[in-house]
C-alpha cells in the first residue's frame, strides 16, 4: 500500500494544566473502550489520599495506533490534484486514570508511564518535582487533536482516502508506600498524531489492527486491494 503519514508528537502541543491534586479520574466511556470502567471512588465519602513519594510499577504495557478519522475515497487523475473530502471522526482518543485503593494524583500517574514509554525526558521522580516542564502526556483533561480537513496535494493519479490516527498507550500499575499500602489501576493516553494517504489499488499491511487497513475497509471499494492486505 502506498500511504503518506505525518507525525506530530503530543508532547510539543501548547502546554496543558496540570492536575497533581486529582485521584482515580478517568476519561468519557466510549461504547467500544470496555476495558476502561468508571471511577471507583464513592461521592458520599472521603478521598483516602495515597503518600506522596510512593513507588510506581508497571505491567502490560502497551502502544498501539488507533484510527480516529477518515475520508472518503476521492479519485484523483493523471498528474495529480488536491484531496478535498473532509476526514470524518470514527475515535476520539481520551485519557484516563482508574485507581483501586488509597487516591494517585491521575498526572503523576500519567507522568511515570510517561517516563516509562520515553516520552517523558527528566531526571525528576515525580511530576511535583518538575520546575517549569509541562506535558499534555499527563492531563487526563487534554482535548483529542483536531482532524485535518481534509485538504492535501497529490502529483499523482489514484483512488486515494485520508485518515488520520494516534499512538495509544496502555498499562497497569502499582503504587506502593514505604510501608504502607499499596494501590493498583490501568491508564491510557496517547503521544503521537498520524495523518496519512493510502492508494485504494495498492495492498495493504496484513495485520488486522493496522490503521491504514482499517482506513481502507471503511471508504475504498469493497474488492479493492488496499481492504484485502498483502
Amino acid at each position: 500500500m502506498r500511504t503518506t503519514t505525518r507525525r506530530t508528537w503530543a508532547a510539543g502541543w501548547a502546554a496543558a494544566a496540570m492536575l497533581a491534586g486529582l485521584a482515580a479520574c478517568t476519561g468519557d466511556k466510549q461504547e467500544h473502550d470496555k476495558d476502561e470502567p468508571g471511577s471507583s471512588g464513592k461521592s458520599d465519602k472521603a478521598v483516602v489520599k495515597a503518600c506522596a513519594g510512593g513507588t510506581f510499577t508497571w505491567s502490560g504495557v502497551e502502544e498501539r495506533d488507533r484510527l480516529t478519522g477518515v475520508a472518503e475515497m476521492q479519485l484523483v487523475g493523471k498528474g495529480g490534484g488536491e484531496l478535498t473530502k473532509p476526514v470524518k471522526r470514527v475515535y476520539t482518543p481520551r485519557p484516563s486514570v482508574r485507581t483501586q485503593g488509597p487516591a494517585v494524583s491521575s498526572a503523576e500517574v500519567l507522568f511515570s508511564l510517561g517516563k516509562k514509554i520515553g516520552e517523558i525526558d527528566t531526571d525528576a521522580r515525580t511530576l511535583a518535582e518538575v520546575d517549569g516542564d509541562e506535558w499534555a502526556f499527563t492531563d487526563v483533561n487534554v482535548k483529542a487533536p483536531a482532524l485535518n480537513d481534509g485538504t492535501s496535494e497529490l502529483d499523482g493519479a489514484g483512488k486515494f482516502v485520508h485518515f488520520t490516527g494516534v499512538r495509544e498507550v496502555t498499562g497497569d500499575f502499582s503504587y506502593a508506600c514505604p510501608g504502607g499500602k499499596t494501590s493498583t489501576g490501568h491508564a491510557r493516553s496517547w503521544r503521537v498524531t498520524i495523518d496519512g494517504i493510502l492508494d485504494c489499488d495498492d495492498p495493504a499491511s496484513d495485520d488486522p489492527e493496522d490503521y491504514a487497513l482499517e482506513a481502507a475497509r471503511l471508504s475504498c471499494a469493497e474488492g479493492s486491494p488496499a481492504t484485502k492486505g498483502a
